[in-house]
């Protein structure tokens, strides 16, 4: 016997007040007085601010549920707490059952002997994640480093408490988003009453994988709460059947199948071929009668992956290997998509998957500094055929390593590998963001400064502290729980050697990098070409959201770049700065404002274009590149390339250009000459055409004309031209002429590029005049976009929500473009074509100072 006991009439209120109000659940303080309109939207304005008392309190949630005499009748009711935002006292009927002090982890509790027939209290009493924690620092005696951690916006000064909490660090403030330190029921609660046998876990190991053979083990945990028992183990997959006698004891046992299957469909990321996926099916059943007890059902697919270290020619390789198919990673990172976490729906983590599989992505980074993401993530992620680089949550700070922590983090570590080992998106885990290299632990002048403010004492009591964490406690989870996944200790990492000491030199030819020269150091976009890693992790460049996104959260009157609202929904604190300088460098002067938005998308756009395009054109040396960052958890001026909303930025655009799976690239080679580039991420050879045509940038007549034949290898990457430019232009005005490149094979096109041999900010523009026509039979979904003259950085808009097939593109003179309008609704799994509504078409002269 099962039953799933619901719980209803949420309500919540302040500890300290009597008056009881509504509660939606899941969901968190912050997003309950919202609702009933007690505080200001912390998203608008300067609300941010108003907001910062609700962590100072403590809350009280409450529900009642109704049971049944047959269900107390039943050995085990079962309190089941997917997840507490954060320290909770859990209490039924008036009695207390347990307490909870990690967000992450997931609660169970018999509370049987608490429950009675009809109806029965549950209470849940949060208390101040402030008031338990910042006496943790006070007997500590000296502060752990935590530069994200906005203290001072809380009113803390400079208490920085978020390091003792198991909570979502980006809670406390980032470079990126708001300080709302939530408190309540984040995930779903419910009361299990059950009798008899229960599945606890399904775990489907791969043990060897490939095209010919899969075996597999079925690893089952199971908790009999009767006496013991003898079953038939039954594992149902494909239309086949395994099974063996089991006898069950009492009490707690994992037991295991071994499965082996012929030929079997292989799971593969985007791009490489289908994300097949296969259920599998446990039932325990009567060893005579035949009768199901118990069962449970998971997803996954077949695949072998795995981190290959060797060394190379270079250094030392490092890069994913997919059923033996060295995968080249194209992607971002990842952070949560709101502040609160539970006003993300299902459609809202779709959009962001199926956004990032038509960008041509085939890997997202979870970032450590937010949470372990709901399934529907990483079911969405096995769907699209997206890897997933997981980090555990841990970013930029130092951690305690008392006894308790240490524990609570192991709990943690086993409550997530177990949940999601089954997905065969997660290709590695990874101990933390930043934190290694950052400390910079055997490099005395090294890192971010950090060790300077610690005794030698303090210094290796926090080393030793990290040790066990990230090279003892996690790694030996990981091993245990999901033996097959690959465990990387931190991010950025060169390696490991004998006394786990990292190589000096940032860029050392082996381990992954995060390089940020192009925004801290306002080095110029030109780095991206020569600072290039084994595996760039991260690097980014902002820019702001467009005009409708900014008047989401600001008014007319704060349009301005240093009003006090747009500095609020800056989160870095040089970052308008740095925009403007960078603009100033690579742009001419904006209009305005309002021009300087989209203008500050293209000025984006342009950096990870260089920075992309040099990291896959130095393959294999360099196998990933995952830009700073896919989305945003707020309205704001950001690294992100889909903001807040959903809308894609420039930069989306750019990288779904740039990530093609066939790739033309340009850039520029000695005597101002220019080699074209062919990246191919496919499986097959290429053996085609490529067609160069030089244009005047205000004329559609065709200057001069050629082809020559390429080729690329399956894989490969390399230049395939070195074009002339003196003998092409002939003397011809460099600034006002520029060429298409065209590449064909048996009459398809595989890749196009525009080549210029100015720079964007030497070329006078001509004013433009884009004529957009429907294609016929397209339903008023389809556009073809043709100007007479060069047109760069055309945007179009439209009057409904939706995103287009190409955008933030640029029209030679008499070439014209298909664009596609695509909406995602109605649970489909891909865009779709739909009617755009009324157009508006913009590019770059319209925008720039005459």
């Amino acid at each position: 016997m099962f039953n799933v006991i619901g719980l209803d009439c949420w309500r919540f209120r302040e500890a300290q007040s009597d008056e009881w109000f509504n509660a939606e659940v899941p969901g968190c303080v912050h997003t309950d007085l919202l609702r009933l309109g007690q505080i200001p939207d912390p998203f608008i304005g300067m609300n941010e601010a108003e907001v910062q008392w609700i962590d100072k309190q403590d809350w009280v949630y409450e529900a009642c549920f109704e049971t049944h005499t047959e269900q107390l009748q039943c050995r085990r009711i079962e309190l089941v707490l997917e997840g507490l935002d954060t320290y909770a006292d859990v209490k039924v009927n008036g009695q207390h059952v347990l307490s909870a002090n990690n967000m992450f982890r997931q609660w169970r509790q018999d509370v049987k002997e608490f429950v009675q027939v009809g109806e029965n209290r549950l209470e849940i009493y949060f208390r101040s994640p402030i008031a338990e924690d910042v006496p943790k620092l006070e007997r500590l005696g000296y502060a752990l480093p935590a530069p994200n951690d906005q203290s001072e916006a809380g009113g803390l000064a400079d208490k920085k408490v978020s390091v003792f909490a198991r909570k979502a660090p980006y809670h406390y403030g980032w470079d990126w988003g708001p300080r709302l330190v939530t408190s309540g029921i984040w995930r779903e609660v419910r009361i299990e009453a059950w009798s008899g046998m229960i599945v606890r876990d399904l775990f489907i190991r791969q043990d060897e994988v490939n095209a010919e053979e899969a075996r597999l083990t079925a690893v089952i945990e199971v908790e009999n709460a009767g006496e013991a028992t003898e079953a038939e183990l039954r594992i149902l997959a494909d239309s086949k059947v395994w099974s063996k006698p089991v006898h069950l004891l009492k009490g707690k046992q994992t037991v295991e199948l071994e499965l082996d299957m012929s030929k079997p469909k292989l799971w593969w990321c985007r791009g490489l071929g289908e994300p097949h996926l296969y259920t599998f099916t446990a039932e325990l059943a009567e060893r005579e009668q035949g009768a199901v007890i118990a069962e449970k059902t998971v997803k996954t697919g077949l695949r072998s992956i795995r981190l290959v270290r060797e060394p190379d020619a270079e250094g030392e390789s490092f890069y994913f290997e997919l059923n033996g198919v060295p995968v080249f990673a194209k992607g971002a990172n990842h952070i949560p998509n709101d502040s609160f976490a539970t006003d993300v729906t299902k459609e809202r983590y779709r959009h962001e998957i199926a956004s990032a599989a038509a960008s041509h992505m085939n890997m997202l980074r979870v970032w450590g500094g937010g949470i372990y993401e709901e399934d529907v993530f990483y079911e969405l992620c096995d769907e699209y055929g997206l890897l997933i680089w997981q980090d555990f949550m841990f970013a930029c700070s130092m951690y305690p390593g008392d006894e308790a922590f240490v524990d609570n983090v192991a709990q943690e570590a086993e409550d997530n590998i177990k949940r999601l080992r089954n997905h065969p998106c997660i290709a590695l885990w990874c101990g933390n963001n930043e934190i290694d290299s950052a400390w910079a632990h055997y490099e005395e002048n090294g890192g971010w400064g950090w060790k300077k403010d610690y005794t030698p004492e303090q210094r290796e009591r926090l080393w030793a502290d990290y040790e066990t964490l990230f090279h003892r406690v996690l790694p030996e989870a990981v091993h245990t729980w999901t033996p097959q996944t690959a465990y990387w200790p931190s991010s950025p990492l060169i390696g490991l050697t004998a006394d786990r000491n990292q190589h000096a030199h940032p860029f050392s030819k082996a381990g992954d990098v995060h390089y940020w020269g192009g925004w801290h150091a306002s080095e110029p976009f030109e780095n991206y070409h020569v600072r290039v890693g084994r595996f760039m992790s991260e690097y980014g460049f902002q820019s702001f959201p467009e005009y409708k996104s900014v008047r989401a959260y600001a008014e007319e009157k704060d349009l301005e770049l240093e009003s006090a609202v747009m500095l609020a929904h800056q989160k870095n604190g040089a970052g308008n700065r740095l925009i403007k300088e960078y603009m100033e460098r690579y742009m001419r002067e904006p209009k305005d404002f309002t021009c300087f938005l989209p203008m500050s998308q293209i000025l984006q756009a342009e950096a990870m274009k260089m920075a992309i395009e040099s990291h896959r054109r130095h393959k294999p040396y360099c196998m990933g590149t995952l830009y700073w960052q896919m989305n945003d958890c707020w309205p704001v001026a950001s690294w992100s390339s889909m903001d807040y909303f959903g809308r894609w930025k420039a930069l989306q655009y750019t990288a779904k250009r740039s990530f093609a799976d066939v790739l033309l690239s340009v850039t520029d080679a000695e005597q101002g000459n220019k080699e074209l580039h062919i990246v191919n991420d496919t499986l097959k050879p290429i053996a085609g055409t490529l067609r160069l045509t030089l244009l005047h940038i205000r004329g559609s007549q065709v200057i001069r004309e050629e082809d020559i034949q390429v080729q690329q290898a399956a894989g490969g990457a390399g230049i395939v031209h070195t074009l002339p430019t003196d003998k092409w232009l002939n003397g011809l005005n460099r600034a006002e002429h520029m060429l298409v490149a065209c590449l064909t094979q048996n009459g398809e096109q595989l890749a196009s590029c525009e080549v210029y041999f100015a720079d964007t900010k030497e070329m006078d523009l001509p004013q433009t005049n884009i004529k957009i026509t429907e294609v016929q039979g397209s339903r008023g979904s389809s556009f073809m976009l043709c100007s007479d003259v060069l047109a760069r950085h055309v945007w179009l808009s439209a009057e409904r929500e939706g995103i287009f097939s190409d955008n933030h593109l640029d029209l030679a003179p008499g070439v014209p473009k298909i664009i596609e309008f695509l909406g995602l609704s109605n649970g489909a799994s891909t865009f779709e074509a739909v009617s755009p509504g009324t157009l508006t078409v913009h590019s770059l002269v319209d925008w720039i100072q005459g």
